[in-house]
């Protein structure tokens, strides 16, 4: 069996216990009992539901167990008896197979046996029988008699009576216990370090089938198959034209072409930089420095639409542009049929320079690169595969920028995962992406609050009809786009969290673990803390560590910064008592006021409220009797300071959260995530009208001097 299957068994040393203990499998298929069955060591009993029972009776003959029927209360009562007696069992606490790909709802029956024996519990991952012939994913994931299985056995924890609690609140805690370490152990099963994303993406191939679709765009549709033929014709004349480079730079738009670029580049092991082409000339120009780069691939198509003449003249001063269609056109008879002959042998690339560069845009004054491993990335899709629920059958529409960490994974998951994405250039067209959700039946779809917000607002309520998930992230989701969804499409959205620097996800809501207004749990393998700030009573300063962290910073004039032990978030963040994490603000996101930390993002709620709109941006600049003054730039015609004064009174609030000034916009700047763009809105507008404010402060400084003398 171990070499039918090309069994991968891990940590099984750790099952030596002198007591009883509990061995708690996720449950993918009829083969996870039997494979367990040969390895487990032989006193461990196994409970099994009498159905399951019945129809495996034949394998069940050689092995030790307890059949019982899980709608008994007394059958629980009987397995702690046995425990307590000295007996080790194995239990599947979802008490089904999967029909989902995700881990099933944990049973609290499971959890009130480990609270009331108090033995260890040995969370075990199995992953890949999910894809044989005896799982019930049959429609849903490729299926064949022999794939690849890994069982991997985690550290044991224990469950303990809590004090103070009732039995209902312990179980439910107790269960949720139980399925982040089933989450942990199944990630550790999948989690590969080390690896190389080209090489990933052959495995992918091999699994789900060279003929599947996975990457379709306004132009193109490829199967697994044309998209590898792509990758190797185009990786030999690239190989040629930079030989020698360490890091390219990458100008393409959401395309399978940049797909391919991609993948190329990872195949010959040269460091993809993806340059943001939203941050204008200059920014393009900072980028190539900061990452030292002396060619940009780019493509003289898409300079032509979008415009981009400018970025491709200021990126020439540092470095050579290399065109796409140039390129292509070195692509010979010869380095076609040896692209056929590559995908025959499935031929992978060897170790090297596994890294990918993204940029921030954050407010220094020069974009830092961001350097992510492979494996990084791998973690990160896979941790949230684990996660949420996906399968062969989805459909994920991306609109999102890939020079973006959330819309480049939203092409890595699917890749890697077995489904199509269909990629669209820009997430502006608030009217036609719903019709393209509608047209191509799309079962999962990304966004930002922002861009959700106006796709809501602009589609027919059916347009949504197929969606099975709305991931939302990148900037905090307002209860008005979170309602309309609800509302209009009757789709919840779940909403995440993360930054650049982890790949980018670090915790996200899915219909498993679901709490509106907040982010949802941390990511399995996450370890993360929340540091007190001075000065603010509520929340702390939340800090990570885990295998989707980045290596660490490119510095503009410095270069290569490591990355710490811990990744400093930067957000002021709550954990409540079931690992549910509420994004407060970001910890830049405050102005000091008299003293007093005061909120940005409470200036802009209440705003939101007073004005009946979220078009509204609050930034605060220094300068002014207390330091530093707060400006609020909104596109409502009629908003005024005067109303917005009144209602931060009547809503019980401080008065220091009144704006110094407010400032009418046509639109609010945004960049290319969707986000606020507010460093435009301080550099462009608010230094202006910073130092009108300052004239004005001196001048009733003048006039009180001039008082206080004539009294």
């Amino acid at each position: 069996m171990s070499r039918l299957f090309r069994l991968r068994l891990m940590h099984f040393e750790r099952l030596r216990n002198e007591g009883p203990l509990i061995v708690m499998p996720n449950h993918v298929s009829f083969l996870d009992a039997l494979i367990l069955g040969l390895f487990l060591p032989e006193d461990i009993v196994f409970v099994v539901n009498t159905g399951i029972a019945a129809k495996l009776s034949f394998a069940l003959r050689f092995r030790k167990h307890i059949p019982i029927d899980p709608l008994n209360p007394y059958s629980i009562r009987d397995i702690v008896s046995a425990i307590k007696g000295g007996m080790s069992v194995v239990l599947f606490p979802e008490g089904r197979i999967t029909t989902t790909n995700g881990i099933m709802k944990i049973y609290d029956g499971i959890a009130f046996i480990a609270q009331k024996t108090g033995v260890p519990v040995y969370p075990v991952g199995i992953d890949g029988p999910q894809h044989s012939r005896f799982s019930r994913l049959e429609g849903k994931m490729p299926q064949r008699w022999f794939p690849p299985i890994t069982i991997y056995v985690d550290e044991p924890f224990s469950l303990r009576t809590a004090k103070g609690m009732n039995q209902k609140d312990q179980k439910a805690a107790g269960s949720d216990r139980i399925l982040k370490a089933l989450e942990l152990a199944l990630f550790r099963s999948r989690y590969h370090p080390g690896i190389n994303l080209f090489n990933e993406l052959l495995d992918a191939a091999q699994l789900f089938g060279m003929n599947k679709e996975t990457i379709e765009d306004i132009n193109q549709k490829l199967t697994y198959r044309k998209l590898l033929l792509g990758i190797y014709a185009l990786s030999e004349p690239l190989k040629r034209r930079i030989a020698g480079e360490d890091r390219v730079g990458v100008m393409l738009p959401n395309a399978a072409a940049h797909v391919v670029t991609l993948f190329a580049l990872f195949r010959i092991n040269i460091t993809p930089a993806i340059l943001n082409f939203t941050s204008g000339p200059q920014g393009i120009l900072d980028s190539c420095e900061t990452a030292e780069l002396k060619t940009v691939i780019t493509s003289r198509q898409f300079i032509e639409k979008a415009g981009l003449e400018a970025h491709v003249e200021k990126a020439a001063e540092k470095a050579r542009i290399l065109y796409l269609e140039d390129v292509r056109e070195e692509v010979t008879s010869f380095g076609k049929l040896k692209a056929l002959l590559n995908v025959a042998w499935k031929r992978r690339t060897t170790p090297g320079k596994e890294r990918l560069i993204l940029f921030t845009s954050g407010s220094e004054s020069k974009p830092k690169g961001v350097i992510l491993r492979h494996d990084n990335i791998q973690a990160n899709v896979m941790q949230a595969c684990t996660v949420v629920a996906l399968t062969a059958k989805d459909k994920l529409l991306n609109a999102l920028p890939m020079f973006h960490s959330f819309g480049l994974q939203g092409v890595f998951i699917p890749l890697l995962c077995g489904f199509e994405v269909f990629l669209y250039p820009t997430p502006l067209h608030y009217k036609i992406i719903p019709e393209i959700a509608y047209d191509r039946n799309a079962t999962i779809i990304f966004g930002t609050g922002t861009f959700l917000q106006g796709y809501g607002k602009h589609a027919h309520p059916y347009d949504f009809y197929s969606i099975r998930y709305v991931v939302t992230g990148g900037e905090k989701l307002k209860e008005e786009t979170r309602r309309l969804w609800l509302d209009k499409f009757g789709l919840r959205s779940l909403e995440g969290y993360g930054c650049t620097e982890a790949s980018p996800f670090l915790a996200i809501n899915s219909p498993l673990c679901f709490k509106a207004g907040t982010v949802g749990r941390i990511f399995p393998d996450v370890t993360h803390r929340i540091e007190p700030v001075d000065g603010i009573e509520r929340g702390g300063n939340l800090f990570v560590q885990g295998p989707n962290v980045m290596e660490g910073y490119l510095i503009h004039g410095k270069g290569f910064v490591p990355a710490g032990e811990w990744y400093d978030c930067g957000d002021l963040v709550e954990e409540d008592a079931r690992g549910f994490i509420t994004i407060l603000s970001r910890l830049k996101r405050f102005a000091k006021l008299g003293g007093e930390m005061v909120s940005l993002n409470l200036i802009e709620e209440l705003a939101t409220r007073c004005f009946d709109s979220t078009e509204v941006a609050a930034v605060n600049v220094s300068g002014g009797k207390k330091g530093e003054q707060v400006i609020l730039f909104t596109t409502v015609k009629n908003a005024s300071r005067q109303a917005l004064r009144d209602f931060i009174a009547n809503s019980g609030q401080s008065p220091l959260l009144v704006p110094a000034r407010l400032c009418h916009l046509d639109s609010l700047p945004l960049l290319g995530s969707g986000k606020t763009d507010y460093v435009s809105l301080k550099t462009v507008y608010a230094e202006a009208i910073a130092k009108d404010l300052a004239e004005e402060t001196d001048d009733d400084e003048a006039d009180e001097r001039e008082g206080m003398a004539s009294a």
